[in-house]
């Protein structure tokens, strides 16, 4: 079997960061940096790392910071810009919309563009034997944010949103935090994904997320989303100083 590697991919960094205040006040979240890299450029080197060409990022907030920072080449890949102009009162899943004409281009990983991550987390995406695939991690007792539930057969079976330390229970079924890296089939695209993103900002939902888009094509469509286990890897999801700190920490060693 002969297995594509994504050559393009899509990055979501159009929002404010207002958690990361004040850092934030006079940068974009995306360029805040991890002990001296600034998250994009950890993601875009991670990209060219395995082999993809073309990125598309969507940017909003201090757009031209990001523009400069990464130019139309950067660690060997073609920097695509699109703007979303209502960055302040939408969600990501509208910033992802505005992406659609690169989703329909070929197989693609998503990714959001405040995840520093190891180039590895991209590889055992690739070297899963699913079709469209997510990268997850157990949830500890620091998270928070978006879960979900696996099947036996390793399948995402439901999502979880906007879960904390309280939700993770040792009687429970084991939670997983979505790690916001995504890798998807030009068919899932093409014939799922972008159709259901124009049916959700046709329908005026524009404050949606992709954590719900995807809950509702997997919950109720059937999609079949397959899981990566990144349990032995280092990475972060940064939305508060507090989650700099811990992601800080957690880079400043080597990996084990």
């Amino acid at each position: 079997m002969t297995i594509n590697f994504p050559r393009k991919a899509v990055i979501l960094a159009a929002g404010f960061g207002s958690r990361l205040r004040p850092l934030t006040d006079l940068r974009p979240k995306p360029l805040v940096e991890v002990n001296g890299t600034p998250i994009l450029h950890n993601a875009l080197r991670n990209l060219g790392a395995v082999g993809v060409e073309e990125v598309t990022i969507v940017v909003g907030y201090r757009k031209d910071a990001i523009q400069y920072a990464c130019g139309t080449h950067f660690a060997g890949v073609q920097i695509h810009y699109v703007e979303s102009s209502v960055f302040d009162r939408t969600g990501s899943a509208y910033s992802l919309w505005l992406a659609r004409d690169a989703l329909l281009s070929g197989d693609s990983y998503v990714l959001e563009g405040d995840v520093f991550f190891e180039e590895d987390a991209l590889r055992y995406l690739n070297l899963h034997s699913g079709v469209d695939v997510a990268a997850v991690a157990p949830f500890d007792m620091k998270m928070q944010g978006t879960a979900v539930l696996l099947s036996q057969d390793g399948l995402i079976s439901a999502f979880r949103l906007k879960q904390s330390s309280a939700n993770v229970s040792q009687s429970g079924p084991a939670l997983f935090k979505t790690m916001n890296l995504l890798k998807f089939s030009q068919s899932s695209l093409s014939n799922i994904i972008v159709p259901a993103l124009d049916d959700i900002i046709g329908s005026g939902a524009t404050q949606a997320f992709i954590e719900e888009l995807l809950a509702y094509l997997v919950e109720r469509r059937g999609m079949q989303l397959a899981a990566a286990r990144c349990d032995n890897l280092r990475w972060y999801e940064i939305d508060s100083t507090e989650d700099l700190r811990i992601a800080e920490d957690l880079f400043s060693s080597a990996p084990t």
